[in-house]
């Protein structure tokens, strides 16, 4: 019986070495077994709610789209719950800052839950801006849980020319 030797894997031929993985071979013709899901049973689901719980307590991150148009930069985020007295928007030359609390209105224990995606608590997001904006003509207005943010950009290229006075 002659001995053949086993076909070196693609990691051991790029190393020189040696692999110590069963699967490492881009070239084995074998069906790899496939990996489940485990879905956790009714039981455990109060400690992932707890775990959620945790999460909740830290401040959230509020996504947002920042674009420009020709003459403005226009920021949107979706408050959705959250009540325009309840937002504080902190405006600068090159940044924004968006702050607010979203609470739950229901009191619903977490044995009742199901599922429990949405996020309840204060949400901060600092928008560094890429140009400078005119402060004064900014707008802010939040309809249908869309929070919409129009900043009219500075045109630092733009000259006025100024009569002298006598005096």
């Amino acid at each position: 019986m002659a001995f053949t030797p086993k076909k070196r894997s693609f990691f051991e031929r790029l190393s020189g070495g040696a692999a110590h993985s069963d699967y490492d071979s881009f070239e084995d013709d074998e069906i790899r077994p496939q990996v489940r899901q485990v879905i956790p049973a009714a039981n455990e689901r109060p400690s992932v709610i707890g775990a959620l719980r945790e999460e909740e307590q830290a401040e959230g991150q509020l996504p947002v789209d920042v674009h420009q148009t020709p003459n403005e930069i226009v920021i949107r985020a979706f408050v959705a719950g959250v009540r325009p007295e309840e937002l504080a928007l902190s405006i600068s030359r090159d940044m924004v800052e968006i702050e607010g609390s979203r609470s739950s209105r229901d009191q619903i224990t977490d044995a009742d839950y199901f599922t429990r995606e949405l996020f309840w608590g204060s949400f901060t997001r600092t928008v560094l801006l890429p140009q400078e904006i005119d402060v004064d003509s900014s707008s802010a207005v939040s309809k249908d849980g869309l929070l919409t943010i129009i900043l009219p950009k500075l045109d630092k290229a733009r000259q006025t020319k100024l009569k002298v006075r006598a005096g």
